[in-house]
């Protein structure tokens, strides 16, 4: 199976137009039902195989989930005008004590679906260049990043998750 570079491991340069906003929001929107494409008519032992111990496809779709709410404190950390956004927990407790592997996938989804409308209809309303604009230091990064940039950072860590998860079908499809 290919390995990804790790998540924590990863750079970013944030040097777009904030006109690419849109584009940026639909990408980050379209989250949902992407997991739910990829997921979909997949068997439980599948949904469940944790590769190497690393998290299976129901762990990294309910870790999707999870960090929604760091999104929206982040969301409100922009808006207060604070300096440094909110930490991440990057031991992941919330994911780990979860227990995913006993959901149901469709549940898992509908879950994130429903947070991911939320914090997207907070985002559309931010219309102005100068709201998008809005910066704070990421804490991880210690960079200055712009809403657009963060929305785009979490598309990026999103995209990551699906990419984990589609490795694992494809694992499967080819063995």
């Amino acid at each position: 199976m290919f390995n990804q570079l790790p998540w924590v491991e990863r750079k970013f340069d944030f040097n777009f137009h904030v006109e690419i906003f849109p584009s940026v929001l639909e990408r980050f929107r379209g989250v949902p039902a992407r997991l739910e494409e990829i997921t979909k008519d997949i068997d439980e032992d599948i949904l469940i195989f944790k590769p190497d111990g690393k998290w299976s496809m129901k762990e990294h779709a309910g870790h999707l989930f999870d960090l929604e709410e760091l999104g929206e404190k982040r969301f409100d950390d922009y808006m207060k005008g604070k300096e440094i956004l909110s930490s991440a927990d990057i031991t992941n407790k919330m994911t780990s004590e979860a227990d995913y592997n006993q959901k149901d996938i469709r549940d898992i989804i509908k879950l994130f679906r429903g947070a991911r409308e939320r914090i997207v209809h907070r985002l559309e309303n931010l219309l102005t260049k100068e709201q998008v604009s809005l910066t704070a230091i990421h804490p991880r990064l210690n960079q200055e990043m712009r809403i657009i940039d963060w929305v785009y950072f979490m598309a990026e860590h999103d995209d990551h998750h699906l990419a984990s998860i589609r490795l694992i079908k494809n694992y499967f499809q080819n063995h």
